[in-house]
């Protein structure tokens, strides 16, 4: 193993591939109508359905209730001047409307989460062990399906509907660890940083258009369309991805011959021949992933926070109508999207064409994207009612948070591409405890719904991004770590 120590010290400068002569030197595949950027579309195409339907019930929540329990939820009680509301169109509403306690709204907005965290370990040691491909594809199919049985569940009671929620969740949580488990085999090193952030920006987008459509449908429609509209476009998704998608260069048809020399010459050294020896003491002691773990960790907490309060901090602080400003809740989503795909081009060139380091840049955007989102949080909770600049610090908060697409949340493949699913598993685990905890923690806080009470909610996610940055910036590392190469490649080289 000593030739590998030496090659680890080169891969910092990301160059050995390049400079092995002549003829082990990849030819670079264009870009354009390639297998690998298909790829990340279509996969980004998958993530936004992903978060469409994780996001579309809390839109659709506020509409599935009895009117006389939404009597104080208008916009007379927010801390700031309330903003003039649209009349309702007048039509015909068939769906059924339900007298849930707000404890009870609690526990089906929080139950997807208790499914998503059981399958994301063995989503990654499933796509390592059988292929990715069709772990994904039947995982977002199965939430696709229960996701059309909403309205039925609602209509059996609330217990069916939190059972339907966990099973969605339970088919969601193989998607990001058997989609970094493809990324594996796909994505050459030097473009990981662009092909992952278009493969991710679909969840953004998801995001983004799901919550103000959700409204629109909600407000024109009825509630249940906005799970059929949504589970249908997810069926189509399942059709495109069963035939055009495949667990490798290998093993893809149509593949050009330059695209899967480039791809797999440029992949040979990192990769390793068998999921079967999987080194979990290795991978359980391993500093640089407990790095991933706590960023992870500390992003997900101000993430989820937002996600899952924002349009109440809207509604009841700033005296917007969700149904009216759903644009203005996917705002920071919005930003966050266009910031990690940009992020992701810059860290790219940073790599390949000025020659820094992989752990240089993956910790200088992880600072940034944490700590930038920190500071800008906070200032949101001193904006008092000034909506504009509220709004306006939201959305940079969240803007900024997309730079570290670039930063640790890829880093699990600088360090072990063959477990990253796995990898990827161990961390998502960990990081969907804030989902699971935090805006329950959030509301607790906030029971007065005033100013202060939302400044000390945004202190905390504050704090704990801080602590993450400063954690992952002291032991996070760039490199394939040693355990993370099987023997057979570290011969005849």
């Amino acid at each position: 193993m000593e030739r590998y120590g030496s090659e680890t010290e080169a891969d910092e400068q990301e160059t050995p591939l390049l400079h092995r002569g002549h003829e082990d030197k990849p030819q670079r595949a264009p870009a354009c109508c390639s297998s690998r950027y298909g790829l990340a579309l279509l996969s980004s195409f998958g993530f936004f359905v992903v978060y469409s339907l994780r996001v579309n019930l809390s839109v659709a929540m506020v509409d599935m209730l009895n009117n006389t329990h939404q009597s104080n939820a208008n916009h007379s009680g927010s801390v700031c001047p309330a903003h003039a509301n649209p009349p309702r169109p007048k039509h015909n509403h068939t769906a059924s409307v339900y007298d849930w306690d707000s404890e009870t709204q609690g526990w089906i907005l929080g139950s997807f989460f208790y499914g998503y965290i059981l399958t994301q370990i063995p989503g990654g040691y499933l796509a390592g062990r059988y292929g990715p491909k069709w772990l994904l594809g039947f995982g977002i199919l199965g939430t696709v399906v229960f996701t059309l049985l909403t309205p039925v569940a609602a209509d059996l009671g609330a217990s069916y509907l939190i059972a339907v929620r966990v099973l969605e969740g339970i088919g969601e949580g193989v998607t990001f660890p058997a989609m970094y488990t493809m990324w594996a085999a796909w994505a050459p090193p030097l473009e990981r940083s662009r092909l992952l952030t278009i493969s991710y920006i679909g969840a953004q987008l998801g995001t983004v258009i799901a919550l103000p459509l959700s409204g629109e449908i909600c407000f024109y429609l009825d509630w249940t369309y906005v799970f059929y509209i949504f589970g249908a476009v997810g069926l189509v998704w399942f059709v495109l991805w069963a035939f055009l998608v495949f667990d490798s260069p290998n093993t893809h048809p149509r593949i050009s011959e330059r695209e899967r020399r480039y791809i797999t010459t440029s992949l040979k050294n990192e990769l390793s021949t068998s999921a079967r020896q999987i080194p979990w003491r290795a991978i359980g002691t391993s500093a640089p992933l407990w790095a991933i773990v706590v960023a992870h960790f500390s992003y997900n907490w101000t993430f989820y926070t937002l996600l899952t309060l924002l349009p109440t901090y809207m509604n009841d602080i700033l005296g917007f109508s969700i149904q009216q400003n759903g644009m203005l809740s996917a705002l920071p989503y919005l930003g966050c999207a266009v910031m990690a795909v940009l992020s992701g081009q810059f860290a790219d060139y940073l790599r390949e064409t000025c020659l820094y380091p992989t752990v240089v840049v993956r910790k200088s955007f992880s600072v940034v994207g944490m700590i930038g989102a920190a500071v800008f949080l906070v200032a949101a909770g001193y904006t008092g009612c000034d909506f504009t600049l509220a709004v306006s610090f939201l959305t940079i908060s969240a803007s900024l948070g997309g730079v570290s697409a670039s930063g640790f949340n890829i880093n699990h493949l600088d360090i072990a591409p063959s477990y990253a699913g796995i990898l990827l598993g161990i961390t998502n685990t960990f990081a969907t405890i804030p989902g699971m905890v935090g805006p329950v923690i959030a509301r607790e806080l906030t029971k007065q719904n005033t100013l202060e009470e939302w400044q000390t909610v945004f202190y905390i996610a504050a704090a704990i991004n801080l602590f993450g940055a400063l954690f992952y910036t002291l032991l996070g590392r760039g490199t394939v770590q040693p355990w993370a190469v099987h023997t057979t490649y570290s011969h005849g080289d």
